[in-house]
């Protein structure tokens, strides 16, 4: 197929989450191959150019006053709808409380309640939809990337987001201007959470069943709009040249490499706000089983957005058999968005990977990236005594997003503290452990394209058929 003899690509950056895929994978390079000419038009406080990379900085970025109530509004009108369409009250959980703390808390969230009371049909989606455009074309910023643009004309428009406010101005420009414009869903869990605010020509999504869920939840976009590409996330963890030997990666973390390794990863404080209960569980089995002639230890990485001292009781004393891993984050803010992942982290979070023989977490994405090195992961399935709900933990795990396990036996399931040492055991033993990995990996062939190292082979594919169209 040939290149357009117009192939400069807008890759839209609007926060920092779209870094780790395509700014820290080989996804530009691989386009540059391409003979594209890839340009990152970039919101984030990074500064691209530090890379070798093209960019365009987006300057004052900012929304109209009343987007955010539009856009809340309009996420309570597609859980309504979904639970109207399915007869799931799933879809409730997907919700948080409205603030009221302050003035102006409290009119911005009577004002998205009444929008959702008087809006919850198709027709008021239609209608709220249209209005965040009407909105947003009256922003300064939208006027900004008109110009932008019009400057430097770009083939195709691609957003790495589908969830920030930030985008929708500079998708509309494009639009505007005959543009063709494309995003990437971000997440495996997205779709059901009705966090849907870009929208663009066309999508790229992780897989088949993605792609379900996307026109099933949408109904107005056509399939041909509807790209199955994968996710470039997981393409890191088929480098074996990022692997360090065991013995330098024992010595950058001052841990013995006789010791065998399990990963505790954590979640934000909101997801799992007794994860120190967890992992203090975890640590006794590991005692006491150490007790009793074994060499094991804990890699424990928290949450990057997690700066909470919440875990420093249980680190302190478990400090014989728990060493912490701090992600290779950037602080640029204040905010937790303004925390940015680093190219560095990538390799660290491989590594420990590598180095570990399994991870145990609250219901994470984690288990794709172990299966991806033929590990188990195990799934924390109990509430601890001292929550004050006894259902939370049900709720977790009723999410649409992990009824798309082929198997239950795809995780290892810690139903409650006592059975943590002989799940250890069960996931040590290789052979025991080979039935949990296999059906682990029918559930990542589900839910990421495969081979799951070319996605962005595919993007860039995809790409380059959108513009040879146009």
């Amino acid at each position: 197929m040939e290149i357009p003899s117009n192939n400069k690509i807008f890759i839209l950056l609007p926060d920092g989450i779209g870094l780790r895929n395509f700014a820290y994978s080989n996804f530009y390079q691989l386009g540059i191959t391409k003979d594209f000419d890839v340009v990152f038009w970039n919101n984030t406080p990074f500064n691209l150019k530090d890379l070798g990379f093209d960019e365009i900085k987006i300057q004052n970025a900012k929304t109209h006053p009343t987007t955010d109530i539009y856009k809340n509004a309009r996420k309570q009108i597609e859980l309504n709808l979904n639970i109207n369409n399915t007869r799931d009250r799933v879809y409730d959980t997907y919700r948080f409380p409205f603030p009221y703390h302050t003035i102006k808390s409290c009119i911005k969230s009577s004002w998205t309640n009444w929008l959702t009371f008087t809006n919850s049909s198709p027709r008021g989606l239609k209608n709220i939809r249209a209005k965040i455009e009407q909105q947003e074309r009256k922003t300064f910023f939208y006027h900004q990337c008109l110009k932008t643009l019009q400057e430097h004309n770009p083939a195709l428009v691609f957003c790495t987001n589908q969830r920030p406010s930030l985008a929708i101005a500079p998708i509309l420009a494009a639009k505007d201007l005959k543009i063709p414009t494309a995003t990437f869903i971000f997440s495996w869990d997205n779709l059901p959470k009705a966090t849907m605010v870009v929208e663009t020509d066309y999508y790229f999504v992780w897989s088949n069943h993605m792609k379900k869920e996307l026109l099933a939840y949408y109904p107005y976009i056509e399939e041909a709009a509807v790209f199955v590409t994968g996710t470039p996330q997981f393409e890191a963890h088929f480098n074996t040249s990022k692997i360090l030997s065991r013995e330098d990666f024992c010595k950058q973390h001052h841990l013995d490499p006789a010791k065998q390794y399990i990963c505790f990863s954590g979640d934000d404080i909101t997801t799992s706000p007794y994860d120190p209960v967890y992992l203090e569980d975890l640590a006794k089995a590991v005692s006491s089983l150490n007790d009793n002639g074994a060499n094991l230890g804990i890699l424990f990485r928290r949450c990057p957005v997690d700066f909470s001292n919440r875990y420093n009781t249980v680190l302190e004393h478990y400090s014989n058999c728990i060493t912490p891993i701090v992600p290779l984050w950037e602080s640029v803010g204040e905010e937790w968005n303004a925390i940015l992942p680093t190219a560095a982290d990538i390799d660290l979070q491989i590594n420990t990977i590598a180095h570990t023989e399994f991870v145990i977490n609250l219901g994470s994405s984690m288990v794709f990236d172990y299966v991806a090195f033929g590990k188990p992961c195990m799934y924390v399935n109990y509430d601890p005594e001292i929550s004050e709900r006894k259902d939370y933990i049900k709720m977790i795990y009723n999410y649409v997003h992990f009824r798309s396990m082929p198997s239950k036996e795809a995780v290892i399931w810690l139903n409650n503290p006592d059975e943590i040492k002989a799940k250890i055991v069960q996931a040590l033993q290789k052979e025991q452990a080979t039935n949990t990995i296999q059906n682990a990996q029918l559930w990542f062939d589900k839910i990421v394209a495969q081979p799951a190292d070319q996605a962005s082979e595919r993007i860039w594919n995809a790409i380059q058929n959108i513009v040879s169209k146009t």
